[in-house]
């Protein structure tokens, strides 16, 4: 089980092992300074780990603890990466940083959870496992979002808005 924390100027996420209190990882979330609102781990069992990020600027990242392993087994393989620590390399990394730009408008508080993560059943056995996620995002301006995420084997992202409801209109957009 991880815990996540955010630097005060949100630009690096730290991923923590509860079991032994030790950092496992650290993600650089942007260069410019944000509030991070929220910070919520899906539920996977046997699937990578994903932590969704939701922040002042609006976008939402979501980070794989998991493919930074295979990442990191991968790098490691190469000078700058028996060169530098890990934790260096955690943060200049951004294989496994996916960010949804514009997610809700910048400034309004946000929050981000990880409902759902399933194995995607087209995909064969393999080193890393493509997945697909249901995140959804309530802001206090009154928006309920429903996205979807998928990745596939190679890493690749792609989001699709699934739902859109305006709380305090009741209206909702496809």
């Amino acid at each position: 089980m991880y815990i996540a924390t955010a630097s005060e100027h949100g630009t690096i996420i730290r991923v923590h092992l509860v079991s032994d209190a030790s950092k496992s990882y650290s993600f650089r979330r942007g260069t410019y300074a944000s509030t991070i609102f929220s910070l919520s781990f899906g539920p996977s069992l046997q699937l990578p780990d994903i932590l969704a990020a939701s922040s002042s600027s609006g976008s939402v990242h979501i980070f794989s603890p998991g493919i930074a392993v295979n990442q990191r087994s991968k790098r490691s393989n190469s000078y700058l990466g028996a060169v530098l620590p890990d934790s260096v390399n955690d943060v200049l990394d951004a294989a496994h940083h996916l960010v949804l730009h514009d997610a809700t408008p910048a400034g309004v508080k946000s929050y981000a959870v990880i409902r759902k993560v399933d194995k995607d059943p087209k995909t064969s056995a393999s080193e890393f496992t493509a997945c697909r996620a249901i995140i959804s995002i309530i802001t206090f301006n009154g928006y309920f979002q429903e996205y979807k995420l998928s990745i596939n084997e190679q890493n690749e992202a792609s989001w699709s808005l699934e739902r859109e409801f305006n709380l305090l209109m009741g209206n909702s957009r496809p």
